[in-house]
């Protein structure tokens, strides 16, 4: 006889942030797995037949947290963290635990901190597989010249949270108009 797999189960809320509403989920120890802008969050790699249960009051760590990093007087979280992906992921996010508040690395800094110089754009890959989304930092990862790029919940939130923590970026210069002109016809 067959025995299915036990089922792992994770408590849920939503939580409305400066940035839009973000989804978060703790498992059973109360690890964070899950902090994702609305819509965009998964189940955490590997876990099957995962159950979500909403229960906000399992979250009041992780959402008292936030209200203190949005209100500008949290710089550290204090959270014990659920990160699963592949090894090469995982590897990035620790990364991105070390970059402190208010500064930011490009992805070739990050590249090279996590030994592989030559992988930008599978570190940026990683960033955007991040489970839990500004708590493990990847909005402090900006482009080689100073500009902000790619961002699962867009560049005006990564912006807001740079511009939180007094961070510095350049703005990109806005495309041409005659070029979308040219590039559409």
């Amino acid at each position: 006889m067959l025995f299915p797999e036990p089922s792992e189960f994770f408590f849920t809320a939503g939580y409305n942030s400066p940035i839009g509403r973000l989804d978060l989920a703790v498992n059973e120890a109360g690890a964070l797995a899950v902090l994702a802008f609305e819509g965009r969050w998964m189940a955490p790699h590997g876990s099957k037949d995962a159950r979500w249960i909403e229960d906000p009051r399992r979250l009041r760590v992780v959402t008292t947290q936030l209200d203190e990093y949005f209100a500008g007087e949290r710089k550290h979280f204090d959270l014990t963290l659920d990160l699963r992906g592949p090894e090469f992921h995982r590897k990035c996010w620790q990364a991105l635990l070390h970059i402190p508040y208010g500064e930011t690395w490009s992805y070739a800094q990050m590249a090279a901190e996590v030994g592989s110089p030559q992988a930008s754009r599978a570190v940026g890959q990683a960033n955007h597989h991040n489970p839990v989304a500004i708590v493990v930092p990847c909005h402090r990862v900006i482009a080689s010249n100073g500009t902000l790029a790619g961002f699962g919940g867009g560049l005006p939130a990564k912006q807001f949270l740079l511009t939180l923590e007094g961070a510095r970026f350049r703005q990109a210069p806005p495309l041409q108009p005659s070029l979308f002109g040219e590039l559409a016809g």
